[in-house]
């Protein structure tokens, strides 16, 4: 494989920060490089020996997250970013501009609704760099906070996978990201009501069935928080009462007879029944405190 021109990608990387949009998203590939020689990158693990090439590279891959192409969305800017991430070969200063580019994407015109959803996903690789190492300052991170609730909460793009054009799954990314920014234990409890009420809003779209795993993803942060042990059994049962009920539906009394009363208790099923069924198995005596609310609003739904 020839080796990578620094002029070159510096060169993309000055193209990365310009407004994404149809045309750029469908010739996001870096300068220089065919198809075949991106491949073959993705197969030598990323290896790209200068440092500030390698940097480079990282940052100007980002323009790629919007392609409407699965394998270069999916398999290679989402790969290459978090091998890079996860092996700790990009410096701080292209840490912190990766989180201000992704940011940036997760508001950006939802266009083919690739962008926000996989820049979601990336910034939950760049969350979980500050968790295993913290590079984010206080103040840094609480801005990623509060753009990753903006993101959750935002979401009304549902669709997940196509045959032809891939995952969007915006509704996973986000828990993902929220998931990394639960573990983090430089975040505190007023943190983790914000990210759990946040991932309340999501649990039953009005009338959408989730049926790619979403509760599941979104039962995972949760999961996780309960782990931390920052919430009393009594808080949880409190909290599983209130995002329980039948909502804007006022009673359950005729949910079996619209489409949103369906909607909801299915999607309210899925994700307690995922919470209840992990912390029964699960092994974790950190999740007891879960199980008594989980079972009574499991229960009291029809």
């Amino acid at each position: 494989m020839k080796h990578i021109a620094l002029a070159a990608l510096l060169l993309l990387s000055a193209c990365a920060t310009a407004p994404a949009n149809t045309e750029a998203q469908a010739a996001c590939a870096p300068a220089g490089f065919t198809r075949a020689e991106l491949d073959a990158l993705k197969a030598s693990q990323w290896s790209i020996a200068d440092d500030a090439a390698r940097n480079a590279f990282a940052r100007a891959l980002t323009a790629c997250l919007g392609s409407p192409d699965p394998s270069l969305r999916d398999g290679l800017a989402f790969e290459g970013l978090q091998y890079l991430l996860r092996n700790r070969q990009l410096s701080n200063e292209t840490m912190l501009a990766l989180a201000d580019d992704l940011e940036a994407r997760l508001v950006a015109s939802e266009d083919q609704g690739f962008e926000r959803p996989f820049a979601a996903l990336v910034l939950s690789e760049v969350a979980r760099a500050d968790r295993i190492e913290a590079y984010l300052t206080p103040e840094r991170r609480a801005r990623l906070l509060d753009a990753a609730i903006r993101y959750l909460t935002d979401v009304h793009d549902y669709r997940g996978f196509d045959r032809r054009e891939g995952w969007r799954h915006g509704v996973a990314h986000g828990s993902d990201l929220m998931l990394q920014l639960v573990l983090n234990p430089a975040l505190g409890k007023p943190e983790l009501i914000s990210i759990r009420d946040a991932i309340a809003s999501q649990i039953a779209p009005r009338e959408h069935f989730y049926i790619y795993g979403e509760s599941e993803r979104l039962a995972r942060p949760i999961l996780y928080m309960a782990q931390r042990g920052l919430f009393s059994e009594d808080e949880w049962t409190t909290w599983f009462g209130e995002i329980s009920g039948p909502g804007v539906l006022g009673s359950w009394d005729n949910a079996f007879a619209s489409q949103a009363g369906l909607a909801r208790r299915h999607n309210l099923n899925s994700f307690i029944a995922a919470i209840y069924l992990n912390a029964k198995i699960g092994d974790n005596a950190a999740f007891a405190p879960l199980l008594p609310g989980a079972e009574a609003a499991l229960r009291a739904m029809p």
